[in-house]
């Protein structure tokens, strides 16, 4: 299978009934994609759906070669070993480290110790941030959290990256320096990634595919 995400009528509830119903997409190797939609319309559970923390009711899903449909408790980690997620709040462990977050997924997916420092360095130095590695969490700009974030998602050379309202905590400039750094990694990493926004000045100024969440279901012009 080619496709990096292959969606065939989906449906995703929640407590109250369907979220979203008949959802039907594709997301190819290197696509840039904008998931748009009001507050509560599906795009926090689509994506939580893509990268098996949310079930799925009915239909056909795979997510870089996963059945995420149907998967299997053991397969999670190994799914989820295959996707960088980037959040609008960061998650980052405010009491320790940039390296020590880096550090902290690398050991836990089974990185040699002889290896991890360096790929620790390769991957700050890719996000712009190289000289923050022994800077504690708190005392970081929320930009540089999110760059924190955006290695993070990017630690474990990713097949598919999913950013939740990246930019929804920032300012402005910082949006646009964030916006630009996905940007690159997309190009020059041909990283698939799928970004949920409300910040339309973003998907104006660096245009891609939009697909929105809207009366129940994903809308693709």
């Amino acid at each position: 299978m080619d496709e990096i995400i292959s969606l065939k009528n989906v449906t995703i509830s929640h407590e109250d009934g369907p979220l979203l119903s008949n959802v039907n997409f594709v997301l190819n190797p290197g696509e840039f994609v904008y998931l748009i939609g009001k507050s509560g319309a599906g795009k926090t559970s689509l994506l939580r759906a893509l990268y098996g923390d949310k079930p799925i009711d009915s239909g056909e899903a795979y997510v870089c070669g996963y059945d995420v449909a149907h998967l299997k408790r053991r397969e999670a980690p190994m799914l989820r070993r295959k996707i960088g997620v980037v959040f609008q709040n960061f998650r980052l462990l405010p009491d320790r480290n940039v390296y020590d977050n880096l550090y902290f997924v690398l050991k836990a997916t089974g990185w040699k110790r002889s290896e991890i420092d360096a790929r620790i360095v390769e991957v700050l130095r890719s996000v712009g941030i190289e000289n923050k590695m022994t800077s504690r969490i708190v005392r970081l700009s929320e930009g540089e959290q999110q760059r924190v974030g955006i290695a993070r998602a990017l630690i474990n050379n990713p097949s598919l990256i999913l950013a939740d309202e990246p930019t929804g905590n920032l300012d402005p400039i910082t949006s646009t320096e964030i916006m630009e750094l996905l940007q690159k990694i997309n190009a020059e990493k041909g990283v698939p990634m799928i970004i949920s926004t409300h910040d339309f000045m973003m998907i104006d100024r660096f245009p891609h595919r939009i697909v929105g969440c809207e009366n129940q279901t994903l809308v693709i012009p």
